[in-house]
């Protein structure tokens, strides 16, 4: 008599979640996972894993629950085993999770890298981070510029944010504004993949890494994985870049599973030194050394650029800023607020009194956020409700530190003036020092 498979639930927040699966347990008919939890994204729960992604295993799909129904679940199906598989959470917030797991009679597993990395055939150099909102997008787009000046062809594989159709999302492509809007990319997508191909870059992402693998090593010298969260690799990394943020000074060993990536670092880059307290750089600094002694650490700084800041003197702002950085990144400022106090703002605007529909939930969950207003556009509802809040505060200008350019998404009834970010390594080593030596290794200079 054939043994009862161990029934699963994957915990998750529409990324590694789908990954592990895949990866994982979906031809394994040791397991059968019986349901995802989604949790951080808003409105990911309610759908289905489809059954055209699942595979045989799974003819009807698989369903997707709030994680607010795990302990009902846990005990309603008879689960043996939940799996955590998401990112940029506390090591206490992670233990809560498996305790209510447990006490609801299910093991607790964790998948690592080398059960879920993929082996590519060209070499691949990944760039991760401790946290969300280190600068691991102006590392990401330095590594690029770095490796298309000496002649290789990159293309960058973005960690997953796939918000929408599922299967039409499997393997997704960019390499222009047409693209983007042919996937109605929400704003987080845009906000990864617009600098690329701005500087004329190809981006693969989706929901199946192995497909999404082998189409990028098809026009590929190098692939160049560009990390989200603070999530550990899909591909088996030849470099391993992760960047640490002194501005919150040991998240980087308190944190999940970002404490793994730093552990795991071949390079570690300090970033944003010119405006932490030094007290705060040399406290990372140790932490780095005392858990990865043998990482290359390289200093850096995340100046920013702003078009015509005399425009910003004496006015009354409204300062948007990168969404995941400043609500589950944590972080209670970014480069607009320092761009609008740098440049002489009067006024920080607090958008809270005059924000609509899902921007008010979005204030209620993250109570830390206030004088900014974090540009959230998981959907169309959320971007029309984003829209209204900027239109209905009675600022006199809008100061946009998104990646991306937010006219493009949406109709602002008053000035907007954008704020970039680029990374500069300070001293030596340099970002170019260590790609140079990578690249004589693997015989590609």
């Amino acid at each position: 008599m054939a043994e009862r498979r161990k029934k699963v639930i994957i915990m998750g927040a529409a990324g590694r979640d789908f990954h592990n699966f895949n990866v994982y347990f979906r031809d394994n008919e040791e397991y059968e996972v019986v349901a995802f939890t989604a949790t951080q994204i808003p409105n990911i729960e309610g759908r289905r894993y489809p059954p055209e992604l699942a595979g045989k295993l799974y003819p009807d799909g698989i369903p997707i629950y709030p994680e607010e129904e795990l302990p009902n679940l846990i005990k309603e199906l008879g689960v043996d085993v939940v799996v955590f598989a998401y990112s940029d959470v506390s090591h206490e917030y992670v233990m809560h999770r498996a305790s209510i797991a447990n006490a609801a009679g299910a093991d607790f597993w964790f998948l690592g890298a080398e059960s879920t990395m993929l082996k590519s055939e060209k070499p691949v150099i990944a760039v991760t981070a401790v946290r969300t909102g280190c600068g691991k997008s102006q590392t990401t787009r330095r590594v690029a510029d770095i490796l298309r000046k000496k002649g290789l062809k990159v293309v960058v594989v973005r960690h997953p944010m796939p918000y929408g159709d599922l299967v039409k999302q499997r393997v997704q492509r960019f390499a222009s504004y047409e693209d983007m809007d042919r996937h109605e990319c929400t704003i987080e997508e845009r906000e990864e993949y617009e600098p690329h191909i701005d500087r004329g870059m190809v981006v693969y992402a989706g929901v199946d890494y192995e497909a999404i693998l082998r189409e990028a090593e098809k026009e590929a010298d190098i692939i160049l994985w560009d990390g989200g969260n603070n999530d550990i690799p899909f591909f088996k990394p030849d470099l391993h870049i992760v960047v640490v943020d002194p501005h919150r000074p040991g998240h980087e060993v308190r944190y999940h599973p970002g404490e793994t990536n730093l552990r795991m670092a071949h390079v570690v880059v300090i970033n944003k030194i010119d405006t932490a307290d030094k007290a705060k750089i040399d406290e990372v600094r140790k932490n780095v050394m005392e858990v990865n002694p043998n990482a290359v650490v390289i200093d850096a700084a995340s100046p920013i650029f702003v078009d015509n800041p005399e425009v910003i003197k004496g006015k009354k702002v409204l300062v948007i800023e990168d969404g995941p950085t400043l609500t589950h990144g944590e972080m209670t400022y970014g480069a607009g607020v320092i761009a609008a106090m740098k440049y002489g703002a009067s006024e920080l605007m607090d958008a809270r009194p005059y924000a609509v529909g899902t921007i008010v939930d979005t204030f209620k969950k993250y109570p830390h956020i206030h004088n900014y207003l974090p540009a959230m556009g998981y959907g169309k509802k959320q971007i029309s409700d984003l829209e209204k809040t900027i239109n209905n505060t009675p600022c006199e200008l809008v100061i946009s530190a998104t990646p991306i350019d937010l006219t493009r998404v949406i109709n602002v009834n008053k000035p907007v003036i954008r704020v970039k970010y680029e990374l500069d390594e300070i001293g030596r080593p340099t970002l170019e020092d260590v790609l140079s030596e990578f690249l004589k290794r693997k015989g590609l200079l």
